[in-house]
């Protein structure tokens, strides 16, 4: 059997339950080397980890829902074969999974069953299923982490449970209630506790998918649905290692999302299609893809995380800027913990809103960009060292070196 001796201290984050004048701890403090004078990047990175804040009020809507599943429900079925835990040095992202798994299946008939927590195994689908021939599907991306002091804390886990609701609403697959997942979450954390890498460096993905499972062709609502979460330890995200500048391709002859789609939404339509440009840009010897939009060719997103740009406006002022939610990106939870973190600050203007290229390269050959980085829950937090524009305009941007334009 997988024996669990004990039930870990899990310190799972609220925000909005929390006062906006109490103080608490978004993750123990995972870079308790890091320096908090010159970069940025560096310094939210530490932030993130490290330094006690206070939680703003955010508002989810509505945590219940009329039919839900119970986490009051779950059975466990433990595994007798438990794998060996591998070394957190030798960890790459999204290759390694624990010992077991959640399923929760959902039917137009008989509405939702008990959660199940089982050992991991294949799943069993029709050949029809309808996530795989029309992608009624969605999935979310969580971290867990181990912290110095032994105790297991997930990553503001409620902005997950309310994206991946919307995601849902507009995915036209049953709603659920957002505390209770999050419980069987949690409970599954618990079972696979010693999955979760004795390390600074590693973390616990948590991986929740849902997807359509009726047996039978035809694009409508679907009648069969099933939730489930998988867990796995990860190292870094980027083969560079964990904060190694990355470069991104910028062509505007590509386009990700647009304005009354569903790029604001965790589906997998919305990755898929974008390996063939992302091949691309490995090409042209890139790492990832800088998505513009429009005539403008306004900034919105990387492949894997939401862009921030920090310098200095037309005003003189320090300002930490990146693109708005305006149907186009993602809602990242890394990408809204920053503008939290960055607004508790005080230090400098922080704003939402779209820049596009012209403006962008413009503030580069003025010197005004002081520091671009990236933000997402895989990658944490990613400096941006150098930005292929088109085929022939290449930048390089701080702090990899002064910003320059080589035609």
């Amino acid at each position: 059997m997988c024996s669990v001796d004990k039930k870990p201290n899990t310190g799972f984050l609220s925000a909005q339950r929390i006062p906006a004048n109490q103080c608490l701890t978004f993750i123990t403090a995972l870079l308790p080397t890091v320096s908090y004078t010159g970069s940025l990047a560096v310094r939210t990175l530490g932030a993130l980890h490290g330094r006690l804040v206070p939680a703003l009020p955010l508002s989810f809507g509505s945590l219940r829902n009329a039919s839900s599943f119970k986490a009051s429900d779950l059975v466990i079925e433990r595994n007798a074969a438990c794998k060996p835990k591998p070394d957190p040095s030798t960890l790459v992202f999204g290759k390694q999974f624990s010992d077991h798994m959640l399923t929760i299946n959902w039917s137009a008939k008989a509405g939702w069953e008990a959660p199940r927590i089982k050992p991991f195994q294949n799943l069993s689908l029709h050949p029809a299923t309808s996530a795989l021939h029309y992608s009624i599907e969605l999935f979310e991306g969580m971290k867990a982490f181990r912290g110095v002091d032994n105790h297991i804390r997930m990553f503001r886990p409620m902005l997950n449970m309310a994206r991946m609701h919307r995601s849902a609403e507009r995915s036209s697959l049953p709603l659920f209630e957002k505390e209770e997942l999050l419980e069987c979450i949690k409970k599954l954390v618990e079972v696979d506790q010693e999955w979760v890498p004795f390390s600074q460096d590693a973390s616990l993905y948590i991986r929740p998918t849902f997807i359509g499972t009726d047996p039978s062709l035809g694009v409508s609502h679907p009648s069969e649905a099933m939730i489930f979460v998988i867990v796995g330890p990860v190292g870094p995200y980027f083969s560079t290692g964990s904060f190694n500048p990355v470069s991104l391709l910028a062509d505007p002859s590509f386009v990700r999302a647009w304005k009354g789609g569903v790029g604001a939404y965790k589906m997998g339509g919305n990755y898929g299609p974008t390996i063939a440009v992302q091949n691309e840009a490995v090409k042209r010897g890139c790492q990832q893809v800088l998505w513009l939009y429009g005539e403008q060719e306004e900034i919105t997103e990387v492949g894997t995380m939401n862009l921030f740009i920090y310098w200095t406006n037309e005003k003189g002022e320090k300002e930490l800027l990146t693109p708005p939610l305006d149907g186009i990106i993602l809602p990242g939870v890394t990408r809204q913990s920053l503008l939290d973190l960055a607004r508790t600050w005080g230090e400098f203007k922080v704003t939402e809103r779209t820049m596009g290229m012209k403006e962008l390269l413009g503030a580069l050959d003025s010197g005004k960009i002081l520091e671009v980085f990236g933000a997402g829950t895989a990658c944490v937090v990613s400096p941006v060292g150098s930005l292929l524009y088109g085929e022939k305009v290449r930048v390089q941007l701080p702090p990899a070196s002064n910003s320059r334009r080589q035609h």
